[in-house]
């Protein structure tokens, strides 16, 4: 099965603004606060948050970050998470896909956190590859780089979140150093440094 493009996005936001819900659920809510448990640094420079959907795991971000570019390719998302986080001022929300499509004025030194949660599934096999390289692209030694991922059925995405994280941990190979892994009867974290 292909990527899943843009317009699958689109169209689960446009019949509701929270299709997964990020801002009700509480299986989201303790996924967040594991993940942000699982951060080995108090603060971090920069910060990339890629599928960040309505900026719910967004705001959590923020407050660990001098700054944050937070991407997503449906722009209802977008338009959500810039107010729930329009006091952030140092967060940026921008329309982009990863790994193909990353928005303009990204950070000459990179980030230092890269975090890709629940979104590797949505990629097929290609562009995981991809995915990997520009990771490495974006990052720099002792960046981290943090997966989240689901790990019941995806029979609509083109990999499940067990095969998604093994296979982009898998090509990130010798240039990553695995931090953390750790499951949970519904996700899994993976918490890698560059």
């Amino acid at each position: 099965m292909p990527s899943l493009p843009a317009s699958y996005f689109d169209a689960l936001y446009t019949g509701n603004s929270d299709p997964w819900g990020f801002a009700s659920s509480d299986y989201e809510s303790a996924k967040y606060a594991a993940t942000m448990a699982a951060l080995p640094q108090q603060r971090y420079r920069a910060g990339l948050e890629v599928g960040c959907s309505i900026g719910v795991l967004t705001a959590a971000v923020a407050s660990r970050c001098d700054t944050v570019l937070a991407i997503d390719v449906a722009e209802a998302a977008l338009a959500s998470a810039r107010q729930r986080n329009a006091d952030c001022r140092h967060v940026r929300f921008e329309r982009g896909a990863f790994p193909s499509d990353l928005p303009a004025g990204l950070p000459a030194l990179g980030f230092d956190l890269l975090l890709l949660s629940e979104v590797l599934y949505y990629l097929d096999g290609a562009a995981l590859a991809d995915a990997a390289i520009r990771t490495l692209d974006l990052t720099r030694p002792g960046s981290d780089i943090v997966l989240v991922h689901w790990l019941g059925p995806t029979p609509d995405y083109p990999l499940t979140g067990e095969q998604a994280a093994n296979m982009f941990i898998s090509e990130l190979g010798p240039e990553v150093e695995l931090l953390m892994h750790r499951r949970w009867p519904e996700y899994r974290i993976d918490v890698l440094r560059r």
